[in-house]
């Protein structure tokens, strides 16, 4: 089996692949843990769904919050026995990043365009509903040449609350109707309905922009992250939600570098 691991600045969510299937799927809190408590949690999270430490062959890491990435390569190494491939660091991910400065992107960024890549022609857009809302497109040649970069509908709400004197802080729903008729039912309209304008409208602009670009392309647009269940699939402009296209980004980037790497993955 293969761990894919991607640490985002919220949430972390882990995928134990069994080839390209999904077997398990955990979602836990992005926080500052030593080498030994995120072993133990590997360890931990692995049993409780009967999933044998040995049976990890290959480790995968997306990581966008430095300071956290040294534990965990090391959790890696010491509990589970395997030297994980990092994104970002010497990685070969078959995609070149055709922007004003490739070091400045996500590694989170480019493992979905690939992931979306090897499903839909190019030129595409990918939405992120993560922490920040990302948008990014990829060219009629598969090449990353940039996007937009949204706050993240979370970050949205909580400024609402924090930020007003009288407002409550609350569970936002999809709404039947945009106009409410009482102060929570206004705020979870605005919230959801003010958020899928907001990734509709930059959806669309992408789209243009690229049509504009490479004419006669259709340019589909594929929304991920932990919202995309719940605002992408009331979004006009997202053809396809697909939560898990991080995880299997991780593994066709581990797949694809496998050829490179001295020794195999077990090696001590």
């Amino acid at each position: 089996m293969l761990l894919v691991i991607d640490v985002g600045n919220t949430n972390t969510v882990i995928g134990a692949l069994d080839g390209s299937r999904i077997a398990q799927r955990w979602r836990i809190s992005t926080v500052m843990r030593t080498t030994d408590e995120v072993g133990l949690l590997a360890l931990d999270l692995l049993g409780h769904r009967q999933v044998p430490v040995d049976d990890i062959h290959g480790v995968a890491i997306s990581c966008v919050v430095p300071s956290l990435l040294y534990n965990l390569e090391k959790a890696c190494r010491r509990y589970l026995n395997v030297d994980a491939v990092v994104v970002g660091r010497g990685m070969k991910t078959g995609m070149r990043v055709r922007t004003d400065n490739p070091r400045e992107v996500g590694a989170d960024r480019i493992v979905n365009a690939v992931a979306a890549l090897e499903r839909h022609q190019s030129p595409l857009v990918v939405v992120d509903f993560g922490t920040a809302t990302t948008f990014d497109c990829v060219n009629d040649v598969g090449d990353y040449i940039g996007g937009a970069i949204a706050p993240g509908f979370r970050i949205a709400a909580d400024a609402l609350f924090e930020r007003t004197a009288k407002l409550p802080r609350i569970e936002v729903e999809r709404t039947e109707r945009a106009i409410g008729t009482n102060t929570v039912a206004s705020m979870q309209a605005g919230m959801f309905w003010g958020y899928v304008g907001l990734v509709d409208g930059l959806a669309r602009r992408c789209k243009v922009e690229l049509r504009e670009r490479y004419p006669g392309s259709t340019v589909p647009c594929v929304a991920t992250g932990g919202m995309a269940n719940l605002i992408g699939t009331a979004c006009d402009e997202v053809d396809e939600v697909d939560a898990d296209l991080t995880l299997q980004g991780l593994r066709i980037l581990w797949e694809r570098n496998q050829a490179h790497r001295p020794g195999s993955s077990r090696d001590a």
